[in-house]
């Protein structure tokens, strides 16, 4: 790397310390979404199903870091570091992607926050959508940089509760000891890894910005996979441990209260604070007419989010969180062997032809793979195949 590229986007930011890494970090991984995909691994079994969280965010977390390390290192965003690989045109078809897919996941986290919260307090989804969608955009409106305070309150405060909501799902006696057959195994790993895979192309937004890079991306990963393997854990205990998937229900009973509502409502926002805004930062490096519009782009990311939300049903995310793993496994297969392996700098380029034919394939050869189950999941095989030929 030159130090024209070291330095293109670094100039004159904030630069964040580890421990803001970290409580960004944390305040991604406490989230619904993720307590709820767990519920789907109980067919498994506690131990098989702990197993295939753990086999899925090693996996998952390995690809995140290195992600985060490509975007350190080069202070450029994540949708910058893949012109990297797939030149101009490259980089721009997959901002696009990405913007989509952050769209999606905030019009989802609005979702799945207010449907949770309607269990506890009947208002509509419609009104929890708009109160949440709100507290967004106030997110927003105070701005990453300073959000010092209020993050390390929010997270001090999502911590505690969440300890409460595991004490309240785990006492409930003996772990299972026999498991169902109706998930196989390769699956469950896919959903494993599938959240840790989601954020791969938003971890560069934010250690381009830190001011130690490598020490940010390993504390941001870290913090990140721990926690999420926690709120998967939580969702599979609740699942097998009270024979529920409402995470809402399992609080009212155990008289949670205002303590549900806080868990509910903070966790939506500070996991969807980040979609929303990685979704500002993606469309700025569309054009540079967008340049500085990063946050209005995401306020209306959350109005848009917030409308899906309480207009249409999101019950079912199996779909999009496999359609993630085959567009961004493939895509950060090919731009870690270019950046640490073939030491190749495809940005100069229009486009980069090759790199894009080897994604498309990886691509397909994904989807192909869907009607079959591999012990780890399907886009591990084609993202050790993408290393090789890259």
């Amino acid at each position: 790397m030159s130090n024209q590229e070291n330095n293109s986007s670094g100039s004159g930011r904030f630069h964040m310390t580890v421990l803001q890494s970290g409580l960004v970090w944390f305040g991604a991984g406490v989230s619904i979404a993720e307590i709820l995909t767990g519920t789907y691994l109980a067919p498994l079994g506690f131990w098989k199903g702990l197993a295939a969280i753990l086999t899925g965010h090693l996996i998952g977390g390995l690809m995140m870091y290195f992600a985060g390390i490509i975007g350190g290192r080069t202070r450029r965003s994540a949708m910058e570091t893949t012109r990297m690989s797939f030149g101009r045109l490259g980089g721009i078809f997959f901002a696009l992607l990405n913007i989509l897919q952050l769209v999606g996941w905030t019009a989802i986290m609005i979702y799945d926050g207010a449907g949770a919260v309607n269990e506890l307090f009947k208002a509509g989804i419609w009104v929890w959508a708009l109160v949440i969608g709100g507290l967004i955009l106030l997110w927003i409106l105070v701005g990453l940089t300073n959000l010092g305070w209020i993050n390390r309150i929010s997270m001090s405060a999502l911590f505690i509760l969440t300890l409460i909501l595991s004490g309240v799902i785990f006492r409930h006696g003996m772990l299972p000891e026999t498991a169902q057959t109706s998930i196989p195994f390769g699956a469950a790993v896919e959903l494993s890894v599938a959240m840790p895979l989601s954020w791969l192309p938003l971890i560069s937004d934010y250690t381009r910005e830190a001011e130690a890079p490598g020490r940010a991306t390993l504390a941001s990963v870290l913090v990140y996979g721990l926690v999420s393997v926690w709120m998967y854990v939580i969702g599979l205990g609740a699942a097998l441990f009270t024979g529920q998937s409402d995470i809402a229900g399992i609080m009212a009973k155990a008289g949670l209260g205002v303590a549900a509502l806080i868990i509910l409502i903070l966790s939506t926002v500070t996991t969807t604070f980040l979609d929303a805004w990685s979704a500002g930062i993606s469309a700025e490096s569309l054009d540079g007419r967008l340049s500085g519009k990063g946050k209005t782009i995401a306020a209306v990311v959350t109005v848009i989010g917030t409308l899906g939300a309480a207009l249409f049903n999101m019950d079912d995310i199996t779909g999009f969180l496999y359609l993630i793993g085959s567009v961004f496994a493939p895509m950060i297969a090919i731009q870690i062997a270019d950046f640490f392996i073939l030491k190749k700098n495809h940005d100069a380029e229009k486009i980069n032809l090759r790199n894009l034919i080897i994604w498309a394939i990886g691509f397909a050869l994904y989807r192909f793979l869907m009607t079959t189950d591999l012990p780890l999941g399907r886009h591990k095989k084609s993202f050790i195949a993408f290393l090789q030929v890259s």
